[in-house]
């Protein structure tokens, strides 16, 4: 058993919103060292927590966490379209898994994933088929939440089950960090938005287009006054990056959601992903982790950064 992680932000205005050829730059060199580090290590398996921002998952039926057995990109912002190469049978052993670790878990057998999932598994393998993957969704921008322990206990139980491969795994975790693009909330939302939060599936090319393009607009003004958004928090990212590298996974159990809501922005509450990821590695025995980049991208509506760790 060999097992490495890789936490990092994702962004669907990468590629749309520019935020100069320095920060380009950079962001393509970090990523380029973590995929040839992916690369390097050649996964036998992917195990990926992520989001969905309304693209698969709906308040007709809203689960907290949820494991596919089968999953389809659905190609928003730039990427690709297709099926994700999940292993049927390992995943649907590793739901049971979880549920008899007394966490709840959904289990679908079609999940739609979106850029949550797919922009960073196509960053770090080129493709969305290179590698067995087992997608994890994590509710993270639908309100109610609930509490942070539960997705360290989610993480925990993921891990002890990693725990009994014989393989070489690959732990993704892809959201946040401070960050609130132009999500709706459904509270006091008009019909149309309230209708589309509850049973907006497969909508029309005309209907995403103007979705994104809502986005790109806020991506132009964000952090400055014209933008009424939550604006990015350098030093609550820092401060939530040191904790998962000095394995202080312990101390979420007391993170408070509006606090957090407030501080960095209603979309942050994606590092659920990173919380999952880190119990994950932790439940399998100590790590070694480190920081491997990090900048505020007002454009990008993101404090961006990437993790790597090892399990030792």
């Amino acid at each position: 058993m060999s097992i490495t992680l890789k936490c990092l932000s994702h962004t669907p205005l990468r590629g749309l919103n520019d935020p100069g050829a320095e920060v380009v730059a950079e962001v393509d060199a970090v990523l380029a060292q973590a995929r040839a580090e992916v690369e390097a290590f050649d996964p036998e398996l992917i195990v990926i927590f992520a989001p969905d921002h309304y693209n698969g998952l709906f308040y007709d039926l809203m689960p907290p966490f949820v494991i596919a057995t089968a999953a389809d990109s659905v190609g928003d912002y730039q990427t690709p379209l297709g099926s994700l190469s999940v292993p049927q049978d390992l995943a649907l052993d590793l739901a049971k898994h979880i549920l008899n670790s007394d966490i709840d878990i959904a289990l679908s057998h079609r999940l739609q994933v979106d850029h949550g999932c797919t922009q960073t598994l196509e960053e770090l393998t080129g493709s969305l088929t290179r590698y067995p993957v087992i997608p994890i969704i994590i509710n993270s921008v639908a309100p109610p939440f609930g509490p942070y322990r539960r997705v360290r206990k989610l993480g925990e139980a993921v891990g002890t089950f990693l725990a009994t491969l014989n393989k070489r795994v690959l732990i993704l975790g892809t959201g946040g960090l401070s960050h609130e693009p132009p999500v709706p909330l459904l509270a006091g939302a008009p019909d149309e938005i309230a209708e589309f939060l509850i049973a907006g599936r497969n909508p029309t090319p005309e209907f995403r287009a103007a979705r994104q393009a809502r986005t790109l607009a806020t991506g132009m003004v964000f952090g400055t006054p014209e933008c009424p958004l939550t604006p990015l928090n350098v030093d609550w990212d820092l401060a939530f990056i040191q904790q998962m590298c000095q394995g202080r996974l312990a101390e979420v159990d007391d993170f408070d959601i509006e606090a957090i809501s407030r501080a960095a922005g209603r979309s942050t509450h994606e590092i659920r992903t990173w919380v999952a990821a880190f119990a994950a590695l932790a439940a399998t025995g100590p790590y070694q982790a480190r920081q491997d980049y990090y900048r505020p991208i007002n454009e990008w509506i993101a404090g961006y950064g990437v993790v790597s760790a090892q399990a030792q």
